[in-house]
């Protein structure tokens, strides 16, 4: 399926984009009334440093995730630094929109609340803020500047290989390889994802699950870092979860695989062990936790 392509902002402007629709009806009167600001038309001046949004709709883009936005950039003409998304968290959680990178390393984001998009707009603008830095200061549950603290397990931020294909589109969860200097390790990390009881345990507080995935073991995803992931993930499908299985998860025998968030905050990472990561994809598919939730959860 094809997405329609994002418009062309001018020069100085941010797009924001509205992915949270109700009857084909952007929702933007929630995000808007956060932000604050003076509107002409589709563009919205922010009060504090001057930042200046181009509002963007199409019904299309309902639901669709921050990883999928690189996609969507006109094949002609300069890339733009980034885009804003207005999406279901902005419009239920005090405008605070995500900010999806989309140069340097395309599909990774950042929530920022209302009160401070014109300051951290205007500063990635001029220069004198940085993805990079965004990405590094992210508290806990993804947002920039930090109210909350800031996660024990740092997302990297530089990368080996900057070219990677399409992930497989699956509802379930991606199991994927990204360390290949070890083939028995690999071996052992499959000989127990196959012995984890498929649906918990014999014991009523036994809460091991198998994680329910299809498991991807190409060289192609060598090296692959968690702020890639997202802009590989076909948005024809709702994958639950990408779990990454690196050096760490090799050397390790509780096989901790490196966990991806790809909605709240696309590119952020938590190193879950495998027996406790089938009981994360279940509780993020039915929404009965998000992804911040395990974010420095201490596992036995």
């Amino acid at each position: 399926m094809s997405y329609p392509k994002l418009p062309v902002p001018a020069p100085g402007e941010v797009l924001l984009v509205s992915t949270c629709y109700e009857e084909d009806k952007p929702r933007w009167d929630e995000v808007l009334g956060a932000l604050g600001g003076r509107r002409d038309g589709d563009v919205v001046t922010l009060d504090d440093g001057g930042a200046r949004l181009r509002l963007a709709e199409h019904p299309r883009w309902d639901f669709l995730h921050g990883g999928n936005f690189p996609a969507l950039l006109p094949e002609d003409g300069e890339v733009p630094p980034l885009v804003a998304l207005a999406d279901l968290s902005a419009v239920y959680g005090a405008g605070a929109v995500l900010l999806v990178d989309l140069k340097v390393i395309p599909g990774r984001g950042v929530r920022v609340p209302a009160d401070a998009l014109g300051r951290v707009l205007a500063q990635l603008l001029d220069g004198s803020l940085h993805f990079d830095e965004l990405v590094r200061g992210m508290d806990r549950n993804g947002y920039y500047p930090s109210p909350w603290d800031e996660p024990a397990i740092s997302v990297p931020t530089t990368v080996v290989r900057a070219s990677y294909p399409p992930l497989p589109a699956t509802e379930m969860t991606l199991l994927v390889r990204t360390d290949f200097t070890d083939d028995a390790s690999w071996h052992a990390l499959m000989e127990a994802h196959g012995k984890l009881p498929k649906n918990g345990g014999d014991d009523e507080f036994d809460l091991e699950f198998q994680l329910e995935s299809l498991v991807v073991d190409d060289r192609e995803f060598e090296h692959l870092q968690p702020g890639q992931v997202p802009a590989l993930v076909p948005p024809e499908e709702h994958t639950i979860m990408v779990a990454l299985a690196d050096a760490e998860t090799m050397a390790d025998p509780k096989h901790p695989l490196f966990v991806v968030d790809l909605y709240d905050t696309p590119g952020q990472a938590t190193r879950v062990p495998l027996v406790e990561a089938g009981l994360m994809a279940v509780n993020l598919e039915i929404a009965n936790m998000d992804f911040s939730d395990f974010v420095d959860m201490e596992f036995e």
